[in-house]
């Protein structure tokens, strides 16, 4: 079976992320690669709200997900080691985090990259960990 790699911050774990990694299972056992608390602060400027450690549980939890780890890296490639230890065949990414930088990497590598639209599971709202937090501030 093919392998899968996608990669984020998943904080605020919502049906958009779960939604996320139904399609992206859909190519594959899927792989994630969560960013370190040290990573997320640097790239958003803010800690999370989770930490490492509880967002890794809850992403492993999640049936579509093979496995599940926290990146070894920095910066937006954090997971740079990890994918060339993993070898996926295919590397996916929602339409927000598109980047040229992972494009690169993929095709460096031999890598597969989709782009997935953001669109909620059926009968679900939209979410976004955006979103949420102006929910949480109000």
């Amino acid at each position: 079976m093919p392998k899968v790699f996608v990669s984020g911050c998943f904080d605020l774990l919502h049906s958009g992320h779960v939604e996320f990694f139904r399609k992206a299972s859909k190519y594959g056992e899927l792989y994630v690669s969560v960013g370190s608390d040290k990573t997320i602060l640097e790239l958003k400027v803010r800690p999370t709200t989770n930490p490492e450690k509880e967002r890794l549980f809850m992403v492993k939890a999640i049936r579509y997900v093979k496995d599940a780890f926290i990146a070894t890296g920095s910066g937006m490639l954090d997971f740079a080691n990890e994918i060339k230890k993993i070898k996926p065949d295919v590397f996916v990414v929602n339409e927000d985090g598109d980047r040229k930088e992972k494009r690169e990497l993929c095709k460096s590598l031999g890598i597969r990259y989709v782009i997935l639209k953001r669109k909620p599971a059926k009968g679900l709202p939209l979410r976004s960990t955006t979103e949420l937090r102006k929910m949480l501030k109000t």
